[in-house]
């Protein structure tokens, strides 16, 4: 499957791409309204309700948007595509690449990368519940009596949305761009009769508001950041979903509806704001006059469902880019569509994400109080992801120093303001979010240096496959007269499948075809390239499958490739023999013994090769050995 399949959204035009970017990419950053300027006053802040510092605020929101999102996002970043895909993994893999030539900085970065990976499944945790929260919190406006059904309501919406994902979302996804349009829409005409009560809201637009704010504040200015950053979740969208939209789609979805809505609807809740102060309880659904403010709540849930339908697709793509890049072990993973191989569902990562969201919920129980846990794993993501830029900016598209440290220092800068601001609700709940991608973090690092370790110990006490192919009597055994493939790791040693056969069943096969599957640090690898075969004689062939991070592996389509190359693996004839490793924890070994542990804990519970590679489950053996590390 290569980057751009007859069904793939790049070919459809690009009104219909922009429309369905507006719904996907735009979701989450699309609900910030709902809850932004009520935290940036909260008591908390200290930040006082009165006409100038609502001017300021307001200034200090908008100017965040047009730089952190604007310039840094679209007019910077979406230029680092990886062969047209975004998002953390791949801007790492990009990274990584741009210094190929120093193992130890193509290391570091990784890890680095990877943490910010991990970092985005706080994300994914705190945003269906913070979004559908806050939509919820509506119902204390229609009568205070629905308030304690806040809770309950956003969990069975919740509970509702996660039992969906296993149906797919291509039959719901064709309404996420229509229902956001009509959403930002709604934003920007609120925005406009608010703005028209109360002109002098209007001069927010002026930069300098915004530095009079911040610099007023004193040391309590990152109280006011850390709230003012709410506004900009979502950031990353723009660019993990470059992939299924393409830039410009998303480029004009900013400019011409997303950003315009925003700014009309920050200003009209701070021009509500000066008329009326006692708004500031909710002032997004103040904006609407009482009779609408139950529309108001059922169109603001619609969007936070469809704000946390992308956290949560999004979720099970980063968790597929890493198993295949290595960093996590195989886990099942279900295509929802035939059409469409970028829409998967993955229950693991399903049901634990559910479980997350309704703890979540019901121990901080407010979006005000989720606000404290929020912004600090964005943040931190938004650095990591300004670090690589300048490392692909420098080494990959080889500018100046000067212009690539200045292309990236000024945004580093406001990455460490809006992580300061964010640092100081550690305690209040921040500590989540990054107690939750530390712990991946250990999980993903340990699994990827535990298989580092388990092929070292295989080429260690494991037969050269080249020695044993030579040395081989072609009339030494009997052979079956059918093709085996045995699934291997490390393709220069004799699979211990094998060996075991021959001391088993006394018996080889008429071809043995020793089968490499790699994926490398691209989305995608097309077609001419997905095969590559070397005869070694006496019946047995090397065959090694390529795939990038974001194809979807079927090892037997991509055996019937090799025909071309003078193999037939004929499908209804050929045995599929993989090599099941026990992992045996020793002392002295290249980890920490508790890491060992838990790498052996990882290995045994992975999710089964057979499933993961499509085989036909009626044509596989599977035979262990133990492996110390």
């Amino acid at each position: 499957m290569t980057a751009t399949t007859p069904d793939s959204p790049r070919r459809q035009g690009l009104a219909a791409l922009t429309l369905a970017a507006i719904g996907v990419v735009y979701g989450d950053i699309g609900t910030s309204p709902l809850y932004t300027v009520k935290e940036i006053f909260a008591p908390h802040t200290g930040v006082p309700l009165d006409a100038a510092h609502l001017v300021g605020a307001v200034s200090a929101i908008f100017w965040a948007l047009m730089l952190v999102v604007t310039l840094k996002y679209v007019v910077l970043i979406l230029r680092a595509d990886n062969h047209g895909e975004g998002g953390g993994l791949a801007l790492t893999a990009l990274a990584a690449r741009a210094v190929a030539d120093r193992p130890g900085a193509r290391q570091l970065l990784l890890l680095l990368g990877v943490f910010g990976a991990t970092l985005f499944y706080g994300d994914s945790v705190i945003t269906p519940a913070i979004s559908v929260l806050g939509a919820m919190e509506g119902l204390e406006l229609v009568t205070p009596v629905l308030k304690p059904y806040v809770v309950p309501a956003t969990l069975a919406i919740l509970v509702g949305l996660f039992l969906m994902q296993r149906f797919g979302t291509a039959v719901v996804g064709r309404f996420f761009g229509p229902v956001i349009v009509i959403w930002f829409l709604v934003l920007g005409a609120t925005g406009v009769w608010h703005i028209s009560q109360q002109p002098t809201i209007l001069a927010a637009l002026n930069p300098l508001r915004a530095w009079e704010f911040l610099s007023g504040r004193g040391w309590h200015v990152f109280a006011a950041v850390g709230a003012i950053v709410l506004a900009l979740t979502g950031a990353e969208a723009l660019y993990a979903d470059m992939g299924h939209f393409g830039r410009r789609p998303i480029q004009i979805a900013w400019t011409g509806l997303v950003l315009p809505s925003l700014a009309l609807n920050y200003l009209g809740q701070g021009a509500l704001l000066m008329g009326n102060p006692s708004a500031i309880e909710n002032p997004f659904y103040r904006l609407f006059p009482d009779a609408w403010v139950l529309p108001a709540l059922g169109l603001a849930t619609l969007a936070a469902i469809i704000a946390s339908q992308a956290v949560i697709s999004g979720a099970y793509s980063m968790t597929k880019q890493a198993i295949q890049l290595g960093f996590l072990p195989r886990m099942r993973v279900r295509y929802t569509s035939a059409r469409e191989i970028g829409q998967i569902y993955m229950p693991g990562v399903n049901w634990a994400l559910l479980a997350g969201v309704i703890a979540v919920v019901l121990h901080f129980g407010s979006s005000s109080a989720l606000a404290s846990a929020y912004g600090i794993a964005v943040t931190l993501t938004m650095m990591i992801t300004t670090v690589l830029t300048y490392f692909v900016v420098r080494h990959g598209w080889s500018l100046p120093a000067p212009v690539a440290i200045g292309a990236t220092s000024f945004f580093l800068c406001l990455d460490a303001l809006l992580v300061a601001g964010c640092a100081i609700k550690f305690f209040e709940g921040g500590w989540f979010p990054l107690a939750l991608g530390t712990s991946l973090f250990v999980v993903m690092s340990t699994w990827r240096r535990g298989r580092q370790l388990l092929m070292e110990s295989i080429r260690r006490d494991g037969l050269s496959l080249r020695e044993f192919v030579d040395g081989l009597d072609p009339r030494g055994f009997p052979r079956a007269q059918r093709t085996a493939v045995y699934a291997v790791a490390d393709p220069e040693t004799v699979p211990q499948a094998l060996l075991h056969n021959l001391k088993h069943n006394q018996v080889l096969h008429e071809r043995n075809v020793i089968l490499t599957v790699q994926f490398r640090d691209e989305p995608w690898v097309p077609m001419e390239e997905r095969v590559t075969v070397e005869a070694m004689g006496h019946g047995f062939w090397q065959v090694r499958v390529n795939y990038g991070f974001m194809n979807a592996p079927d090892v037997p389509k991509a055996l019937e490739l090799a025909a071309s190359h003078g193999l037939a693996v004929p499908l209804f004839e050929t045995s599929y023999f993989l090599s099941r490793e026990t992992v045996v924890p020793s002392p002295g070994g290249g980890m920490a013994h508790w890491r060992e542990k838990l790498f052996a804990t990882m290995s045994q519970n992975a999710g089964g090769v057979v499933e993961f590679f499509r085989l036909p489950g009626n044509a596989v053996v599977e035979l262990g050995t133990r492996v110390p590390i």
